[in-house]
């Protein structure tokens, strides 16, 4: 079996590589994103599905948003609460699944480092017949 010499300028190569780190996410391009849902009479809704997706921002390449998660799926809190640790800014999707209310889905142009999207659910709308009178 053969052994390869590695040269010393491909040594330090090499060491560079490892030593320096990956372009992380910056900070100042990421939102923390609190997102309470209530119903319509201003109780929290617990246990919804709250979906949010990055949709359009500053280009991800530019970012050097490599490293960056661009969606969430998680459930409300007792509150009504989900928290999204950290998601680029820009043009963000929020779906909201729950039992007996309507589904609500809409996009928000998000820019702040920190933002509290309230949410109110609505209750389902009755059934429509053609048969009632």
């Amino acid at each position: 079996m053969a052994h390869e010499i590695i040269s010393p300028m491909r040594k330090l190569v090499l060491l560079l590589a490892l030593l320096l780190p990956l372009k992380r996410v910056n900070a100042d391009d990421l939102t923390r994103l609190q997102i309470h849902v209530t119903n319509e009479r201003g109780k929290p809704v617990d246990r919804a599905t709250v979906i949010v997706k990055f949709v359009s921002g500053r280009s991800l390449k530019a970012l050097g948003l490599k490293k960056a998660r661009l969606s969430w799926e998680l459930k409300s809190t007792q509150e009504g609460m989900a928290k999204i640790p950290g998601i680029p800014k820009g043009k963000i999707l929020i779906q909201i699944n729950a039992k007996n209310y309507q589904t609500f889905g809409d996009t928000f142009d998000i820019d702040e480092d920190e933002r509290v999207v309230d949410i109110v659910l609505k209750d389902p709308q009755s059934q429509y017949s053609a048969h009632d009178h």
